[in-house]
C-alpha cells in the first residue's frame, strides 16, 4: 500500500515565506502567476515524485492569479488541501483547482486593500511618524517590525486557516461546501467594494439650480475687514460663525443630488460600468468611452 503523501509544517513553513515574493515576476497577461507557482514549489516537490507530475502541476499553477499579495494566503492554503488530495487519488481535476482559486482571489482582493493600505498602514506610520518627529529613533524601527510582524504573522496564520479549512472542502467533492465558501466570500467582497464606491468613484454636476442673495449680516462684508492679517483673523471668525464667504447662495445639480442621495452619481456610473461588462462590453472601450465622455461634459459644464 502506497504511503500517504502528507506536507509537514516544514514544507508549509517554505511556501509562508516564498509567498511574501508573490509580486516578484509580476507580468501584465498572467499577473502573480509566476510568484504563485514559485510559493508552490515545495509543495510539488513533496506530493509528486515524477517529473512529469511535476511539470503538470507546475503548469497549471502558471494560470492567471491575481489578488491582493498579503490575502492571497488563505487562498494558498486551500489549494495546497487540495492538492495534497489530489496527490493521495481524491477526484480533483485542474478545473477544480483553478475554480477555487478564481473563486476566492477576487472577493479576498476587495477584503486586503481596506485592511492593510486604508487601516492598518496609516495608525502604524502615524504612530512611528510621531516618535520620529519627536528625535526619536524609534519610530523608523517600530513601523518596520510592526508591519512585518503582523503581515508576516496574518500570512502564516491565514494560510493555516485555509490548509485546514481546504481538507474539508474535499470531503465534500460534490461542491456543497466549495458553494458555500465561494459564495460566502463573494458576498464579502461584494460588500466591502460597494461600501468603498463612494470613496473611489467621484461623479459632480456642476450646472446651478438656484441663486439666491444672502440678506446683509449673513454673508462675509470683504470690504469692511481691516487690513493684513488682522481681516483674515475677523473673516476666519465670522466664517466659523456660520456666514457665507459670498452675498449669494449657490445650489448646484450636485447639491441636490446629495441631499437625495449622497454619492448617487458615482453608484449609476457603477452600476452603469457592471451593466456593459455583462453585455460582454471591453474594458478598453469602457474607459476611452469614460474619458471622452467626462472631457465633452466638462467642455459643456455639466460636470
Amino acid at each position: 500500500m502506497d504511503q500517504e503523501m502528507k506536507l509537514t509544517k516544514r514544507d508549509r513553513i517554505s511556501i509562508w515565506w516564498r509567498s511574501t515574493f508573490i509580486q516578484g515576476s509580476w507580468n501584465y497577461e498572467r499577473m502573480q502567476n509566476g510568484g504563485w507557482a514559485f510559493s508552490m514549489i515545495p509543495a510539488i516537490k513533496r506530493l509528486y515524485k515524477t517529473k512529469e507530475d511535476r511539470s503538470a502541476a507546475l503548469q497549471r499553477h502558471l494560470e492567471f492569479f491575481n489578488t491582493h499579495p498579503y490575502v492571497a494566503s488563505p487562498v494558498l492554503g486551500v489549494t495546497l488541501a487540495l492538492e495534497e488530495e489530489r496527490a493521495n487519488g481524491a477526484p480533483v481535476d485542474n478545473t477544480a483547482i483553478q475554480g477555487v482559486k478564481v473563486g476566492m482571489m477576487g472577493p479576498l482582493a476587495g477584503i486586503g486593500d481596506p485592511m492593510f493600505w486604508f487601516t492598518l498602514k496609516p495608525i502604524l506610520g502615524a504612530l512611528a511618524a510621531s516618535l520620529a518627529m519627536s528625535g526619536n529613533i524609534l519610530g523608523p524601527i517600530l513601523y518596520f517590525v510592526l508591519w512585518n510582524l503582523i503581515r508576516m504573522g496574518f500570512m502564516w496564520y491565514s494560510q493555516e486557516l485555509g490548509y485546514k479549512a481546504g481538507s474539508k472542502i474535499t470531503e465534500d467533492l460534490s461542491g456543497g461546501m466549495l458553494k458555500d465558501i465561494t459564495k460566502g466570500a463573494s458576498l464579502l467582497g461584494m460588500f466591502i467594494l460597494g461600501a468603498l464606491v463612494n470613496r473611489w468613484v467621484s461623479v459632480t454636476f456642476t450646472p446651478t439650480v438656484s441663486e439666491v442673495e444672502l440678506n446683509e449680516g449673513a454673508y462675509i462684508d470683504w470690504s469692511s475687514l481691516p487690513a493684513g492679517t488682522e481681516g483674515v483673523k475677523t473673516a476666519l471668525q465670522q466664517y466659523d460663525n456660520g456666514r457665507s464667504l459670498t452675498d449669494t447662495n449657490v445650489t448646484t445639480l450636485q447639491d441636490n443630488l446629495d441631499s437625495l442621495i449622497p454619492g448617487l452619481g458615482g453608484l449609476a456610473l457603477t452600476l452603469l460600468c457592471m451593466w456593459l461588462l455583462r453585455k460582454k462590453v471591453s474594458p478598453i472601450v469602457m474607459i476611452l468611452g469614460l474619458f471622452i465622455v467626462g472631457i465633452v461634459f466638462h467642455v459643456l459644464g455639466i460636470m
